[in-house]
């Protein structure tokens, strides 16, 4: 299921992902998201809005759905390239260390994204 126009939305999609892994939103993790925004989105200026509007569509999303969603969306965007999607990795970790503390369950997420990229890795 591909819910995305660019892979920047779909981007952020997974930054909030990351930053609710644990079950709470720290403001820290928002701050970091926020600040990342500015590289995925920088013609844009608002983006206080556009993450709210993120997070909204990321809490109405039926949540047994999400790794469907990253696995299509990773598939769907085939063109970006393998160092752009590692990127994108690296980036799951300063969001999910920016309160301080890994809880087992953002290590759970950020290991199931490694593997949907490694997958992809393998494919090309």
């Amino acid at each position: 299921m591909v819910i995305h126009k660019s892979f920047a939305d779909f981007v952020l999609f997974l930054y909030v992902h990351m930053a609710h892994a644990d079950g709470e939103f720290h403001s820290l993790e928002k701050g970091v998201v926020l600040g990342k925004m500015a590289k995925i989105f920088p013609k844009e200026g608002d983006y206080e809005k556009k993450f709210d509007v993120a997070v909204n569509q990321y809490r109405t999303i039926d949540q047994s759905q999400v790794t469907a969603i990253i696995r299509d969306s990773f598939k769907h965007f085939d063109q970006v390239k393998f160092q752009q999607k590692y990127k994108v990795y690296t980036d799951m970790y300063d969001i999910i260390n920016a309160d301080g503390k890994i809880d087992e369950s953002e290590t759970k997420a950020l290991e199931e994204l490694k593997q949907i990229i490694d997958i992809g890795a393998e494919k090309v």
